[in-house]
């Protein structure tokens, strides 16, 4: 276990140089050598990632580490040291992406518990990889899909929507508060002209499935989704099979909501019957309709946003868990649309 001391305002006077007004030091024990090992990183990159990043002085010493730096600074390398060793002393293991998800949270001055999301376990997938979520922002919408009926994950791709709506929807199932999972999106670009395919039913339907397929069989395991799937238990559909039908005691997940008319939106709102939940998902920067056709997905979010018992939730690139890169792309996209919007 980490110990963490405070020794107060005192000046510093490293190397017996001129002393310099109003720093201050800070000591962290750290016992466990493979704790701090890991801490460090390769060739200390942790440790100067970590320098750099807050603008403080820190210091190997024997099993403890020594910060030194003005006030403000050293209250959030503290803060980000200790949440980094809670992670390494429940994962025995430092990724980068977490590192630099702690960094991102520390600079923005928020005062935050790392326990919150390493305590929140959604369900265990069929691999035995624990599945909950990896950004506040993820824990959010986790937080929303356990209050709210209906829910609104809003964000760009990567940041989790659909898988955490997926897996919540199983836990839900598994814990028998709901008794079936309907799983659905909007086939070619909103259009859903399926006739115009080649196959049957599911042959036309699997390609712009794929993705929950996918999702699926990850959390589930192939043979257990397959087994449910076949006594109707599990339902992936597109979005015009749900016509007509009232979907009651159902854990309900519109995929790539974005891609609906507001026809099409308000159909599937409507279907939602007694002890069911919904969760809509989307990212209004992918928008694949015709030109000239609104969006369900954007024209809801003006008119359903302060309806009592639904939820919207807005993820951003801070919370794509997916390649660095993906951010950065995301982020460059961004940058470049408000530019030529504003131009």
């Amino acid at each position: 276990m980490a110990m963490w001391y405070y020794l107060g305002n005192k000046e510093i006077n490293p190397g017996g140089k001129h002393l310099v007004q109003n720093k201050e030091e800070r000591s962290i024990l750290i016992r466990d050598h493979q704790v701090m090992k890991e801490l460090l990183g390769n060739l200390d990159e942790n440790l100067s990632f970590i320098k750099e990043g807050l603008n403080v002085e820190v210091r190997l010493k024997d099993d403890s580490l020594d910060l030194f730096g003005y006030s403000e600074e050293l209250n959030l390398a503290e803060g980000l040291l200790k949440n980094l060793v809670y992670i390494i002393e429940r994962q025995r293991r430092l990724d980068p992406q977490d590192l630099k998800y702690l960094m991102e949270m520390a600079k923005a001055g928020g005062d935050f518990d790392i326990r919150e999301l390493l305590n929140d376990v959604i369900c265990i997938a069929a691999s035995g990889k624990t599945i909950k979520p990896k950004t506040f922002g993820q824990k959010r919408y986790v937080d929303a899909l356990r209050k709210h009926d209906i829910v609104f994950g809003i964000g760009p791709a990567g940041t989790g929507k659909t898988y955490l709506a997926m897996a919540m929807a199983v836990q839900a199932f598994k814990n028998r508060e709901v008794s079936r999972i309907i799983l659905t999106r909007p086939a070619v670009g909103g259009g859903e002209n399926l006739g115009f395919l080649p196959g049957d039913l599911q042959e036309k339907v699997d390609p712009y499935l794929r993705p929950i397929y996918d999702a699926l069989f990850d959390i589930l395991g192939a043979d257990s989704y397959l087994r449910l799937f076949e006594k109707g238990l599990i339902e992936v559909a597109p979005l015009a099979y749900m016509r007509g039908r009232t979907l009651d005691s159902a854990y309900v997940i519109l995929d790539e909501a974005q891609n609906t008319t507001n026809e099409q939106m308000k159909m599937f709102l409507t279907r939602l019957g007694f002890g069911s939940k919904v969760c809509v998902t989307g990212d209004i920067t992918q928008i694949d309709l015709g030109k000239g056709r609104q969006s369900g997905l954007k024209t809801v979010m003006k008119i359903l946003n302060d309806v009592k018992g639904i939820e919207f939730i807005n993820l951003t690139s801070a919370d794509i868990v997916r390649h660095p890169l993906v951010q950065r792309i995301i982020n460059a996209y961004e940058a470049y649309e408000s530019v030529e919007n504003n131009g």
